[in-house]
């Protein structure tokens, strides 16, 4: 991800929230393949088509949320270049 910090310095953004944001990123696939709850499908006996709905809604809800709350929260951070000893 070094290519984020160029950007973020290139656009003058706050290299911090510039993480976040790349985190975020990272993050809202999961709700679409979600990885993280196959020992859930073995332990309730689940099917993946079970819980193939619950994710679509959230990932509805939340990619629009979380999109418009970075950059919201975004614009309220100034810009500290990086300073280099």
């Amino acid at each position: 991800a070094p290519y984020v910090m160029q950007v973020a310095n290139d656009l003058q953004y706050h290299l911090g929230w510039a993480v976040q944001i790349y985190n975020a990123a990272e993050a809202l696939p999961n709700l679409i393949n979600p990885f993280y709850m196959l020992p859930l499908l073995g332990v309730l006996g689940l099917r993946a088509r079970d819980l193939i709905g619950f994710n679509f809604v959230q990932l509805l809800v939340h990619t629009p949320l979380v999109l418009f709350l970075l950059w919201f929260l975004g614009q309220t951070l100034t810009y500290i270049p990086p300073v280099m000893p």
